[in-house]
């Protein structure tokens, strides 16, 4: 039986031919001598790798429950039967199979998964026939684990997450579970749906495996589809939705059956396939909106909101009294205060803009108060923004993503991009202001404006909490993405109309982009097109009749780029101009309103899973955010002293408190780990049956 593997299997790439007769009749022989002699726990392996590699989940299910374990040493041959190409080169030529699709996420580790077992096997076949099952049964040896390495690296590649690493040596249990979790992390790359649920439901942690089980499919979809691949790719799309719908009925029986447990499940953390995080916190991070909006992730955010107090205004604010400590350090304290003391802000800085900052005016001395305050706030703002960004001193950081993924995620929300346009333009402000001075500071006064024009428009974020206003906020910002694809086809069509009318209004114009920027051709000749989108027709000038202030004499506009040149008239101007208006304003402008009303209900139809989502960003970012510019004052004793996202302080002195972190996250950890694995795996196995 050992001598089989060697042999290939042709229908292994192609799961759905396979027909009961797909295993050879020595399946069933063997089946029955091993169980008759009491040899299926030792010499099983063998059968279950041919029933895997058949996709026979009735084989691999009755093998399971005869105690059959699958050998991690036979792990490299089910890699190179079923998600190794057969007939592609790997590196003369491009395929469009699984393989090839690992392949551009990391090179490195798509090798070791496919292609290692493959060249034992060519060496194997020039040796003797008597010596290749010696040689290919060392060579397995040292493979197996390096390929359940590489595998785990292809998994956080493509989710970016950093490798989390266990320091003590696993139980015997904990190596069943890892050879389970093995087998299932194959299942997803040999995108075998069937086997992927009978070891999932074999597993631990059922919740947070199958979130990331659905993540890394649907990330593989993309790829699949970025390489043209659309049928695998919906094939992928499909299974990922299988999960984290099975995840969704899991939620909704424990909630059912026991409420307080569900929604601790929510937030306690766990390690799989060295990615660390807890279910709210990764389905957050991967945009999987049906959970986070779950009623186990609201209980979860209200009782994070309200600090474990009483989710109620009256209750709530009679807590400042009997229990300060927890009212003061609620995340929704924080966020009420913050934005008070945004609001001062925002009047300080209107003072201070609408006062004359010249020095022939400024001096006064409360105007200096309000200038100071407004940097002061912006620099602690601004540093609570660079700790949103990286996490490097967040408290309670469930995630262990890179910095990049990190920053990635953080540019992702519209609000963030505000929040460093902002900045930006505050520090631009400040410079100009102290280093280009001039006797009115025209150009930083603008700046400051300018700044101040976007404070007001961040100010609207504290909206997003609102049930009502919230997703009409949402709304506006996924209009404003449609706003910009429509600009982006209407500036070719603008300057195309643009340079119509200038080549022929003022033909043989030599200087475009002679003289000061603001008197740059280039603005003439977006600007008739352009206000014409806004119906303004503007024919008086188009028509080339309008001779008054302006000049002919050449070589007077051309030494003088601000005297404007007198326009030729032209009649096809005027009929062009007729053409473009009908394009426009009843093709273009009614296109945009169409994709807004298209928009809007999209929104509307998903308005409460979408500010649910972005309830919880607000959530999680007043978790440990401190109002600027407090947070100046309590900066370095967060350096030094908070725990980080590792749960260890930054200070080496402060060994104590690494200790007693550690010491309560490991005894709160043992206290809800049994339950809570055997609470999901029974809520599982109930699911599976009823289905």
């Amino acid at each position: 039986m050992g001598g089989f593997k060697l042999e290939s299997r042709p229908y292994v790439l192609n799961p759905k031919y396979s027909t009961p007769t797909s295993l050879p009749l020595y399946f069933y022989f063997g089946y029955q001598i091993l169980q008759e002699s009491n040899l299926m726990e030792d010499c099983g392996p063998v059968l279950l790798l041919e029933a895997l590699k058949a996709n026979r989940c009735d084989y691999v299910r009755v093998l399971l429950d005869q105690g059959v374990n699958f050998d991690p040493k036979n792990l490299p041959e089910l890699y190179e039967q079923t998600v190794s190409c057969k007939d592609c080169k790997f590196k003369k030529e491009d395929c469009l199979h699984m393989q090839w699709i690992l392949k551009q996420i990391e090179e490195n580790h798509a090798k070791k998964v496919c292609h290692k077992y493959r060249s034992k096997v060519l060496k194997m076949n020039k040796k003797k026939k008597e010596d290749q099952q010696k040689y290919l049964a060392d060579k397995v040896e040292e493979l197996h684990n390096p390929v359940a390495k590489s595998a785990k690296g292809l998994c956080r590649k493509i989710l970016r997450y950093k490798e989390f690493t266990k320091n003590n040596n696993p139980t015997e249990d904990e190596s069943i579970d890892e050879n389970i979790s093995n087998i299932l992390l194959w299942a997803l790359f040999a995108n075998r749906k069937e086997l992927a649920e009978i070891y999932w439901l074999r597993g631990k942690n059922h919740l947070l495996t199958g979130l990331v089980c659905s993540a890394i499919l649907k990330k593989l979809s993309k790829k699949a589809n970025n390489v043209k691949e659309q049928i695998l790719a919906s094939d992928l799309e499909e299974h990922s939705k299988f999960f984290e719908q099975r995840c969704l009925d899991i939620m909704d029986r424990m909630y059912e059956e026991n409420t307080k447990q569900a929604i601790d499940l929510m937030d306690t953390e766990a390690d799989i396939w060295g990615i660390h995080s807890s279910p709210l916190t990764f389905a957050y991070e991967n945009f999987m909106y049906d959970v986070v909006a779950h009623t186990c992730s609201q209980k979860n955010m209200n009782r994070q909101w309200y600090n474990n107090l009483a989710p109620d205004l009256k209750p709530f604010l009679k807590s400042a009294v009997t229990k300060p400590g927890k009212f003061f350090t609620a995340p929704l304290t924080k966020y009420v205060f913050n934005y008070m003391m945004f609001f001062t802000m925002l009047v300080m800085y209107s003072a201070f803009v609408l006062t004359s900052i010249s020095t022939k005016y400024y001096v006064q001395d409360i105007a200096r108060v309000f200038e100071y305050y407004v940097y002061f706030w912006g620099a602690g703002d601004f540093i609570e923004e660079l700790i949103s960004c990286f996490g490097c001193l967040e408290a309670r950081g469930r995630s262990h993503r890179s910095y990049y993924s990190r920053m990635k995620r953080y540019l992702y929300d519209f609000w963030n991009i505000v929040d460093l346009l902002s900045y930006a333009l505050l520090i631009s402000a400040l410079f100009v202001r102290h280093f280009f001075i001039d006797e009115t500071f025209t150009i930083s006064r603008r700046m400051f404006a300018l700044s101040l024009l976007v404070m007001y428009m961040r100010f609207l974020e504290v909206f997003l909490i609102h049930r009502k206003l919230g997703p009409t906020l949402i709304m506006i910002k996924e209009m404003l993405k449609d706003l910009l694809g429509f600009l982006f086809i209407a500036l070719f069509v603008v300057l195309g109309v643009g340079i119509y009318y200038h080549a022929n209004l003022w033909p043989d114009h030599q200087t475009i982009w002679s003289g000061d920027w603001t008197n740059w051709r280039i603005w003439t000749i977006i600007y008739y097109p352009y206000w014409q989108l806004y119906a303004e027709l503007n024919l008086e000038h188009l028509d080339g009749s309008d001779q008054s202030d302006c000049t002919n004499v050449t070589s007077v506009w051309e030494s003088d780029t601000s005297i404007n040149r007198c326009p030729q008239q032209d009649w096809t101007v005027q009929a062009v101009a007729a053409i473009y208006l009908l394009f426009s304003n009843l093709l273009l402008v009614n296109l945009v309103i169409a994709m807004f009303s298209f928009t809007f209900e999209r929104v509307q139809e998903n308005s409460e899973k979408l500010w649910r989502f972005e309830r919880y960003t607000v959530i999680n970012d007043y978790d440990w955010r401190i109002p600027s510019p407090i947070n100046l004052v309590f900066l370095p004793y967060r350096f030094f002293c908070c725990p980080t996202r590792d749960g260890c302080c930054l200070h080496k002195c402060r060994g104590m408190c690494c200790k007693n972190a550690v010491k309560k996250e490991k005894k709160n950890k043992e206290e809800n780990e049994t339950y809570q694995k055997n609470f999901q795996k029974i809520t599982a196995l109930k699911i599976h049956n009823k289905i």
